[in-house]
Parts: C-alpha cells; sequence; structure tokens
C-alpha cells in the first residue's frame, strides 16, 4: 500500500486503515497485483498495476520516483516473496507473470525501481527486486534519480502465464 499513498496519505490512514484499504481493493473488482504458488500455497505476491494508481509515483514530491516521460506506464513495484521460498525463482516467474498480465491489459510500456545488489541486502531492501532481475527480463535502464532506476520494457502481447 506504500506505493498507492502519498506520505501524507500514508500516516493519515494508520495501519488500520491501511489494511481495511487492502482488503477493500482485494475484495473489489480492482487487481492490486498477482500472487505464486508452489504447490497450492500461496508463496509470493508482486504489485502491478498502471501508475496512475500508485499516488506516491504520480505526486508532485515523487522525486526519486519522477516520471521518465508522459507515455503511460504499468508498473512493477513490490515484490513479497516468503521465507523459504527466497531465491528459489519465484520473483522472476511473478516478474514474468505481471509483465504478460500488463500486457493483456493493454500496456504497451512496463516500468519498475529494482535495487542494485552493490552489497548484502535484506529482504525488505529488495522489495522493488533487483536491477539483475529486471535485466535478464529485458528491462533497460532509462534514468536514475537519487541512485533509484527507473527502468522500462515494451512487452509483446499474448497470455500470461500462471504463477506457480
Amino acid at each position: 500500500m506504500w506505493f498507492r499513498h502519498t506520505s501524507a496519505e500514508w500516516d493519515a490512514a494508520g495501519v488500520d486503515g491501511r489494511r481495511r484499504e487492502l482488503a477493500d481493493l482485494v475484495t473489489g473488482e480492482q487487481r492490486p497485483g498477482l500472487l505464486a504458488y508452489r504447490d497450492d500455497e500461496p508463496v509470493g505476491w508482486v504489485a502491478v498495476a498502471p501508475r496512475s494508481e500508485f499516488h506516491r509515483l504520480t505526486s508532485p514530491q515523487a522525486r526519486a520516483y519522477r516520471s521518465f516521460d508522459d507515455t503511460p506506464t504499468w508498473v512493477i513495484n513490490c515484490f513479497f516473496i516468503a521465507k523459504g521460498h527466497r531465491g528459489s525463482g519465484v520473483a522472476t516467474a511473478l516478474l514474468d507473470a505481471a509483465v504478460r498480465f500488463a500486457a493483456d491489459q493493454g500496456a504497451t510500456v512496463v516500468e519498475g525501481y529494482p535495487v542494485d545488489l552493490d552489497g548484502p541486502k535484506t529482504a525488505v531492501q529488495l522489495y522493488t527486486g533487483t536491477t539483475d532481475m529486471f535485466a535478464r527480463a529485458g528491462f533497460v535502464e532509462v534514468q536514475r534519480l537519487y541512485e533509484r532506476p527507473l527502468v522500462r520494457l515494451e512487452p509483446a502481447a499474448g497470455p500470461a502465464p500462471a504463477a506457480r
């Protein structure tokens, strides 16, 4: 939910408010992301939606996530992989599925804000994915603000694979 709020909205909503908003989002018409399953057990999640749904990205204060240009884009900005499944390809499968899903919804450009692996990182620091993972999927860095790369891909159309 962090990317869906400006800083002021995040603080005002509080933990309980953000939980309610997420529950409403998940049970509504909107699809806030995709789940990955392994042996019928959910093991990962990725946020994917049009850039316009993420207030933190579209706010005038969004310096580190400033848009590269006026191209309408879809954004992949958050991964969660369950302990015990990290490092096993779940995030890569989710990235691939998110790109396909965005393309199936009409996206012509998909972008992300990964982190560089220039030293040890914790799972909390890796929630946006890594530049290596996005590069392997064909994303290209188009801008870097405040040490945060903005990467883009123009996906080909076709059916989205299940992220299992």
